[in-house]
């Protein structure tokens, strides 16, 4: 599949590898597609990175309903592009879709359409140690219209922009703060999905962590309040008596690639790994014996966190003396050698391009 392109008639230039901030440089093209009920998806299309035109009524301005995913382009030792997982995230965009009542796209669709603007944008991607192209598709609601029901019209948009290493200076363990107001989402509700709505959720939590000295918020349930969820915008796993533990995935989590990732690692390296419902009680009293051995949120961006210190009310404990654990460094390691392509990939996970 292939799809036309009209490129930028100016080119931007290249930043600096050394001086990229996530999210503030964005690359010369990005790629469209539209939906109109009774046509489906139509009209693909790599086209300059620019503004949209859309109605003030738009639909997504009014009642949310959009998604989107994350993913990154990374420069191998070769000289070479690759990508890692693609189809994953094509697959999670779809269960976002679903939940949001937003038209799927094929997969192949998708994964083409990545491709070729990262093809295309090839001069962007770094290549200073740990830096990459992070890729930003999303789907937004453009019927112009005040009524809540889905959309008759949308469009997909890919924008990508260069990205430094998260760890400048070398991994540094995180504090995490505990949540006990308010709540990111419930089952039955929109948690798995990559919907924007989640994380407007959680920015005024987020805030106050800050406020108190903390990186990040941990989640409890909506429900009960008392099982461990996810960190931010990541997934969340601890080791404790030698044994891995993550929150299932029972529709209030985010189903993480890298998650995946980790655990299918570890289950190779012959470590045990528990899904299951853990309460912050649990946690901390695993913490408070010496039990809990290791913690680390995972997620495209950081690829693995290290936890240095957990807070929940007046309860604080540090992880592992406040330094990095050998499985969480070794995850890291692995993952990004994979990516970048300085390690094997025994699974197949990685999309080498021309």
């Amino acid at each position: 599949m292939k799809f036309p392109v009209t490129r930028a008639a100016v080119l931007k230039p290249k930043p600096d590898p050394s001086t990229l901030i996530f999210g503030k440089t964005f690359t010369d093209h990005m790629f469209l597609m539209d939906y109109t009920a009774g046509q489906g998806w139509h009209d693909g299309r790599i086209v300059p990175y620019g503004p949209f035109q859309l109605e003030p009524s738009a639909m997504v301005f009014h009642y949310a309903q959009e998604v989107f995913e994350g993913l990154k382009a990374y420069r191998n030792p070769q000289g070479g592009v690759q990508l890692f997982r693609p189809i994953e995230n094509a697959r999670r965009i779809n269960s976002s879709c679903e939940r949001m009542c937003i038209p799927q796209i094929p997969e192949e669709t998708f994964v083409s359409a990545v491709e070729q603007l990262v093809e295309l944008e090839a001069d962007w991607v770094p290549d200073q140690k740990g830096t990459s192209l992070y890729i930003r598709p999303f789907i937004i609601a453009t019927t112009p219209s005040l009524g809540v029901h889905a959309a008759h019209d949308y469009l997909f948009c890919i924008i990508t922009c260069p990205v430094g290493s998260y760890y400048p200076e070398g991994i540094n363990p995180v504090k995490i703060y505990i949540e006990n107001e308010d709540v990111r989402a419930v089952r039955g509700g929109t948690g798995y999905t990559k919907c924007g709505g989640n994380y407007a959720a959680s920015i005024r939590a987020g805030e106050r962590a800050e406020e108190q000295g903390y990186s990040q918020v941990l989640w409890l349930d909506g429900v009960y309040r008392k099982y461990i969820e996810e960190v931010g915008a990541m997934n969340v796993l601890f080791k404790i008596d030698g044994r891995v533990v993550t929150p299932a995935l029972e529709g209030s989590v985010l189903p993480g690639i890298t998650r995946k990732s980790c655990l299918e690692l570890l289950r190779d390296w012959g470590v045990p790994v528990e899904e299951r419902r853990i309460t912050a009680e649990e946690l901390f009293d695993a913490a408070e014996s010496g039990r809990l051995e290791e913690a680390w949120g995972s997620g495209t961006a950081a690829v693995v966190s290290p936890i240095g210190e957990l807070a929940w009310g007046d309860r604080k404990v540090i992880v592992n003396g406040g330094a990095i654990g050998e499985t969480t460094q070794k995850l890291y390691d692995t993952l990004t050698g994979i990516q970048w392509g300085t390690l094997p990939d025994p699974h197949g996970w990685v999309v080498k391009l021309p």
